[in-house]
């Protein structure tokens, strides 16, 4: 039995940025980056993606990668990946989004080795440091709060832990409404985390919770990790140093492509 699989979920179908999977970077469409980046994981054994497209599926073998059709209906990508999981021995799922031509291998064998290292996990996933406040209050980076031992309390798109004394409600000059947040009191010992959203899974707690519909939490937050928390899965939090960029929207796009070219010129990243 393989001990950990990626699975890449990759949609054609995605309404800021329609087929996305295949827009070309450097030469090779947006989801050979991701394959190849997770082939290059020392502790995942076998890498898949799963599509709900015949081109994506094209692509994807035309590479020389492995790609398996899945049912255009899944409401989900984790809905996707269980799909493809069923069919697959193994210990240990990683969710890799196929949006993210610029995962580095270190962190799925970050989100693998929390399961390996701790056997009260159900899952694994990744935080780094928020460092700006626009960060901490903007609604699409979200935010997490881990126990002592490294497990997630909760995941939110609000900035959480809330600092009484770091936040004051001031009247916003111009931005349109009556107040805005600010610093008031900055200082070193408040500490946003930001979630980096790579996930690994122990197989069985995957399909169970495919299998459980959506939480109240997770439907106000739209975070879909959340219905693990309401159903008492333990989610093991590793730090990492590196953040990753989504690719949505045409803009997303042509951030990828300067970033890999200062990368290609040996600038930082």
């Amino acid at each position: 039995m393989m001990k950990a699989l990626v699975v890449i979920p990759a949609r054609y179908g995605s309404t800021r940025l329609p087929g996305k999977a295949l827009v070309e970077i450097k030469g090779k469409p947006l989801i050979q980056h991701v394959y190849e980046n997770a082939c290059r994981s020392r502790l995942a054994e076998k890498t898949i993606v799963a599509t709900d497209d015949e081109r994506i599926l094209v692509a994807v073998t035309a590479f020389g990668g492995e790609a398996v059709m899945t049912s255009s209906s899944h409401p989900s990508g984790t809905d996707r990946i269980a799909e493809v999981v069923r069919g697959q021995p193994c210990d240990i799922v990683v969710n890799l989004q196929g949006d993210e031509p610029m995962i580095r291998p270190e962190m799925i064998d970050d989100v693998i080795s929390t399961l390996l290292e701790d056997e009260r996990a159900d899952m694994g996933t990744l935080v780094k440091p928020i460092d700006t406040v626009e960060d901490a209050l903007n609604p699409n980076v979200v935010k997490a709060v881990i126990d002592r031992h490294g497990y997630a309390m909760y995941f939110s798109r609000s900035p959480i832990p809330y600092y009484r004394d770091l936040f004051a409600m001031k009247p916003a000059r111009a931005s349109g409404s009556d107040h805005v947040f600010q610093f008031s009191c900055p200082d070193d010992t408040y500490r946003f985390l930001k979630h980096i959203g790579i996930y690994s899974y122990r197989r069985d707690i995957l399909l169970q919770l495919t299998d459980l519909p959506p939480s109240d939490l997770e439907i106000a937050e739209r975070l879909e990790q959340l219905r693990a928390l309401q159903h008492g899965f333990r989610i093991k939090i590793r730090e990492t140093p590196y953040d990753t960029v989504g690719v949505d929207t045409a803009e997303d796009l042509e951030l990828i492509k300067s970033l890999m070219e200062r990368k290609d010129r040996g600038g930082h990243v």
